[in-house]
C-alpha cells in the first residue's frame, strides 16, 4: 500500500516543533559548560528534554502517518508544550518576586541555624537549574506535584484533588447560568432587531463586560442575603444549592453579556444565508427554520467562544472564590501565593494550563457533532 502523501505545513509543523525544542537545549548545553555547580542537573534536564522532543515528534510521524487522528496529536503536542512553557515561567517568576518562604514559616526572629536548616529541607539553598530539575520536574514526573512548605507536609496533588471538584461545580455553575440569559437574549435580540429588545440586551451585555467581579459578587451579596434575606450566606454548607446560586451568578454574568452579543451576530449571519431563506420559502414552520437551520449552523462560533471562556472561568474562579469565602483552587491559589508556597502555585498553575488544554481539545470535538461537514483532521 503506497504512502500517505505528506503535505506541506505538516512537515512545516514538525521543523517548527524541532527548532522550539532546539532553543531550550542549547541553553541548557550553555549552562552546563558555564556553570560546574548545575552541571548534572543541566544534563539531567537536557535528557529529559530528548526525550519529550521524541514523543512529540513521534505523535507528529503518527499523525501525518494516519495511525492516530491529526487532531488529537496537535492538542497532546499543546499540551506538553503549554505545561512546559507555563510551569517553566511560573517557576522562574516565584524565584524571582520579593519574599522568601522561610520567613513566611518561620518569621523574622529565627535562628540562622534553623533558616539553614528549613531552606536545605525545601530545597531553596540551591542553584536554580538545581531546583528545577531535582526539586521540580522529578515531583513531576512521580505524580506528587512535590510537598507542600508548611510544618505538615502534604502531596500537592492531594492538595488539588480536595479543592478542584468545588472550582468545577463553581464554573460550571456560572456556564450554565451565562448559557440561560444568553441564548434566549441573545436569539431575541437577533429576532427583533432594531427595537427595544434588542437595545435592552445590548444594554445588558455592555453592562456584562464591563461591571467587575469583585464589585458586582458583594453587591449581589449585600442585596440578597445582607438587606432582604431571600438567599443563604454562600459559606453555609447546610444549603449547597441555594449557596451556590450567587457565586455562580457573579461569575456568568460576564461571560453572558459576551454570548449574548455573539448568539445575536452569529443568528443574524446565519439568517442571511441562502438554505435559511430556501426552508422558509418550502413552508417550514418558522420554529422548524430557526432550530433546525439557523440556530445549530450558528453554533460553531458561539460554541469557540464558550470552550475559551470556560478555561477563564476556571481562573476567574479565583476572584469569585474569596469574595464569597468559598474553598476551591483559587482560595488555594491565593493563600499558596501569600505565604511563598512555590509547590502549591506551581501545580495550581498547571491545573489550569491544562484544563485550558482538555476543554479546547473537547471544543474541537463539539464541532464534529454540532456541523457533520466539520473534519477535524482537514
Amino acid at each position: 500500500m503506497p504512502a500517505r502523501p505528506t503535505s506541506p505545513s505538516a512537515s512545516g509543523s514538525t521543523r517548527r516543533l524541532l527548532i522550539a525544542l532546539a532553543l531550550p537545549a542549547l541553553v541548557l548545553v550553555g549552562c552546563a559548560l558555564a556553570l560546574p555547580d548545575s552541571r548534572p542537573a543541566a544534563w539531567a534536564l537536557l535528557g529529559k528534554g530528548a526525550v519529550v522532543a521524541a514523543v512529540l515528534v513521534g505523535l507528529q510521524l503518527c499523525g501525518r502517518r494516519g495511525w492516530l487522528p491529526r487532531a488529537l496529536t496537535r492538542r497532546l503536542t499543546s499540551l506538553v508544550v503549554v505545561l512546559i512553557g507555563a510551569s517553566t515561567l511560573v517557576f522562574g517568576a516565584l524565584r524571582l518576586a520579593p519574599g522568601d518562604p522561610v520567613d513566611a514559616i518561620l518569621g523574622d526572629q529565627a535562628s540562622a541555624e534553623a533558616r539553614a536548616v528549613l531552606a536545605h529541607a525545601l530545597c531553596l539553598d540551591r542553584p536554580l537549574l538545581v531546583q528545577y530539575n531535582d526539586c521540580f520536574w522529578d515531583s513531576v514526573l512521580d505524580g506528587s506535584l512535590g510537598q507542600t512548605f508548611d510544618v505538615s507536609p502534604r502531596p500537592v496533588i492531594e492538595l488539588l484533588a480536595e479543592n478542584f471538584p468545588a472550582t468545577a461545580e463553581l464554573a460550571w455553575a456560572g456556564m450554565l447560568v451565562a448559557v440561560i440569559i444568553a441564548f434566549p437574549l441573545g436569539l431575541l435580540s437577533a429576532l427583533r432587531q432594531g427595537t427595544w429588545v434588542d437595545h435592552t440586551a445590548s444594554v445588558f451585555a455592555l453592562l456584562g463586560v464591563a461591571v467587575p467581579t469583585f464589585w458586582l459578587g458583594p453587591m449581589l451579596l449585600l442585596a440578597f442575603t445582607v438587606a432582604v434575606d431571600w438567599l443563604p450566606s454562600p459559606a453555609r454548607t447546610d444549603a449547597p444549592l441555594a449557596a451556590l446560586l450567587l457565586p455562580a451568578l457573579t461569575l456568568g454574568t460576564a461571560l453572558a453579556g459576551k454570548l449574548t452579543r455573539m448568539v445575536r451576530s452569529s443568528v443574524l449571519e446565519v439568517a442571511r444565508e441562502e438554505y435559511v431563506v430556501a426552508a422558509r420559502a418550502k413552508g417550514l414552520p418558522e420554529r422548524t427554520v430557526l432550530l433546525k437551520h439557523v440556530l445549530r449552523n450558528a453554533l460553531i462560533p458561539v460554541v469557540t467562544v464558550m470552550g475559551i471562556q470556560f478555561g477563564a472561568l476556571l481562573t476567574g474562579a479565583i476572584i469569585t472564590e474569596k469574595v464569597f469565602a468559598r474553598p476551591g483552587v483559587g482560595t488555594l491559589l491565593l493563600e499558596a501565593i501569600q505565604q511563598r508556597d512555590y509547590p502549591v502555585v506551581q501545580g495550581t498553575v498547571l491545573l489550569i494550563a491544562s484544563a485550558y488544554v482538555i476543554v479546547n481539545l473537547l471544543t474541537d470535538l463539539l464541532y464534529a457533532l454540532i456541523d457533520p461537514r466539520v473534519r477535524l483532521d482537514a
